[in-house]
């Protein structure tokens, strides 16, 4: 039997690479000669430097950067030396992950560390870079990256704003003549599974601010700087990109990379199956296995386990999938070709202890998964 293992990540507790290893673990200390071939899949979020890496081959380059309020930091992106190319995820600079609940703070928050990471590729050659949004602490519609990057954001008086973040409908023109040209040229690709536009009650502020720490009374202050800062630079540009769908993603990120960089947006699961040739793997397997820390009716919106199900469905595989917490809204999930979705929780636990013993809680569950599905072959065989 062929199985292909391509699960996200469980996050706070697996990463995707190491969650592949423990569902292959389970499934071996049943049966040892299963052909368990681990592909380990992302959204464009964290994870995504992982997965790419251990799909097609390529380094950690490490970089002192800041994070989001400006601290130094050590972050790392992904290079493919053969192609010249880079695997950035925004996360890893300027990344919630990256501070305490008590720190959120967009009204501060820059993207600026994610800008050294791309200067830093760019030094090195790249040609292409692959861009991961998600994650991401900020509501500064990637003003803090291009500052990075050279571009200068001056308010009415001509002074430079330093660390824009929040304070958008501070900047009244913007000087590109320091900018890197190398950045003008890269060729961007950005995984992202958002879809929203910068702007309105499903823009960058609205939907993704909350998360973020902007409080209710906040987003209609929030949401003036970034029209504000959307006049200013599609005057800039002298295009519309407004309404481009994904100009939302990661606080507007898309929107400034739309504007000032040579790049398209790609579903980031996609990006990262075509990358990984998920496809090709699929072609002769008999069974895949997926899944990620929570499922729910959300998943359906460009989650990886539902492309992955979606793609075992078009090559006529079944796909099962393990879940931290399973929630509402499943009866969609088989018609994606998702047939089966397992906790990996075996027994009562607080969240906390359910996140550190993560490897272990799916590496039981994949075992049981497995033995019961011996089970069912070897009763269809008495049967028949």
């Amino acid at each position: 039997m062929k199985v292909i293992i391509a699960p996200d990540s469980f996050k706070g507790s697996i990463s995707s690479v190491e969650a592949a290893k423990a569902i292959a673990d389970g499934i071996h200390s049943i049966d040892p000669t299963v052909s368990c071939q681990l592909v380990p899949m992302a959204d464009g979020g964290e994870g995504a430097v992982e997965a790419i890496l251990v799909g097609i081959g390529g380094e950690r380059i490490s970089c002192n950067v800041e994070d989001p309020l400006g601290r130094q930091i050590t972050a790392e992106y992904g290079w493919i030396p053969a192609q010249h190319t880079a695997v950035v995820e925004m996360a890893a600079a300027s990344g919630l992950p990256l501070l305490e609940e008590s720190e959120y703070d967009p009204w501060n928050a820059s993207t600026y560390g994610t800008g050294q990471l791309i200067r830093d590729a760019l030094a090195k050659g790249a040609k292409k870079i692959i861009l991961g949004l998600g994650g991401s602490a900020t509501v500064d519609g990637g003003a803090g990256c291009l500052q990075a990057l050279g571009l200068r954001f001056l308010n009415e008086t001509g002074q430079e704003i330093q660390r824009v973040g929040g304070r958008l409908d501070q900047i009244v023109s913007i000087d590109m003549s320091e900018l890197d040209p190398q950045f003008r040229h890269v060729e961007i690709e950005i995984a992202s599974d958002v879809t929203n536009k910068l702007l309105g009650p499903e823009g960058s502020v609205y939907i993704f601010g909350p998360q973020k720490g902007v409080a209710p009374n906040q987003l209609a202050a929030l949401e003036r700087g970034i029209v504000s800062y959307a006049d200013v630079v599609e005057k800039t540009v002298n295009k519309c990109i407004r309404n481009y769908p994904g100009s939302g993603a990661a606080g507007g990120f898309g929107f400034g990379l739309l504007a000032f960089a040579n790049c398209h947006l790609e579903s980031g699961f996609s990006l990262i199956a075509k990358l990984t040739n998920l496809s090709e793997h699929l072609q002769d397997a008999d069974l895949v296995i997926t899944g990620e820390g929570r499922i729910d009716a959300q998943s359906l919106y460009g989650k990886a386990p539902i492309g992955v199900s979606r793609l075992a469905q078009k090559h006529g595989v079944k796909a099962v999938a393990f879940a931290g917490t399973i929630g509402r809204g499943l009866d969609g999930l088989a018609a994606q070709g998702l047939t089966l979705v397992l906790p990996i929780v075996d027994q009562p636990m607080g969240l906390e202890t359910a996140l550190e013993q993560g490897p272990q809680l799916l590496t039981a569950a994949s075992a049981r998964f497995y033995q019961a599905l011996l089970l069912g072959r070897d009763l269809a065989i008495t049967r028949s």
